[in-house]
């Protein structure tokens, strides 16, 4: 264990004097350098290891699904080839959106959440919500006169994952209250929404024309769209 690697744990753990007096006073002990190493090394990997906890119990998934879980020859084509830059987070280091669209039983929400998981064990702050919860939420918030304290919140997260877009439509009110938490989030951080829905169909979930033109427009902006139509995992079971 060398004295650089020591200088980086204290910097991490936010205790920088105590290398100041190791670098001034014992640095040329072998036996200090070696407990300190051993102190310090399991610090740091029991606070990371906590807050990679904390990140996945507060993101919200209702399950965890990891990428080693996934049938990745079942996938389709877009998804499979697609994989290995969505492991990489990429997307997520550059604040673009991913949308995956197909039907029912593809992988989507599977994909969703191991890739909101992998961006929790790298410490990116996570929230997970259904469509229906979501808007739920902001029709809640509203009522209590909190909407903008929500939206904040909401914002802050640097992967929002939306899932099931599509499966049930919303009123006016609804799509205008998406609309504004999209328009917030607009190029700041990353969402990731699945839908069984085509582009040309989301009017179906929004019915406003203009209001679902400007929404695609926003989250469709600088977007990786990946197409998840194919066969269903869940009837290839039955």
């Amino acid at each position: 264990m060398n004295a650089n690697t020591l200088q980086d744990y204290c910097k991490s753990l936010h205790i920088s004097m105590v290398y100041s007096v190791y670098k001034s006073k014992y640095s040329e002990n072998p036996e200090v350098t070696a407990f300190l190493n051993d102190a310090l090394s399991a610090e740091f990997h029991t606070r990371k290891l906590n807050k990679q906890m904390k990140a996945l119990k507060l993101a919200g998934f209702p399950t965890v699904k990891r990428f080693e879980d996934l049938n990745v020859d079942a996938l389709p084509d877009d998804g499979r080839r697609s994989l290995p830059d969505l492991q990489t987070l990429e997307f997520l280091k550059e604040r673009r959106n991913l949308i995956l669209i197909g039907n029912s039983g593809t992988g989507k929400t599977h994909c969703a959440i191991a890739i909101g998981v992998q961006a929790c064990l790298n410490e990116y702050k996570v929230l997970f919500r259904t469509a229906a919860t979501l808007i739920n939420e902001l029709y809640e918030a509203k009522k209590q006169n909190r909407l903008s304290y929500l939206i904040k919140k909401l914002k802050q997260a640097d992967l929002l994952i939306i899932d099931e877009l599509g499966y049930i439509s919303f009123d006016l009110e609804g799509a205008e209250l998406l609309f504004q938490l999209l328009a917030a989030r607009y190029e700041i951080q990353s969402t990731l929404v699945t839908s069984n829905l085509m582009f040309s169909e989301w009017v179906k979930v929004f019915h406003d024309k203009t209001l679902t033109a400007a929404l695609l427009d926003r989250i469709t902006h600088r977007a990786l769209i990946l197409n998840m139509t194919g066969n269903s995992f869940r009837r290839r079971e039955d």
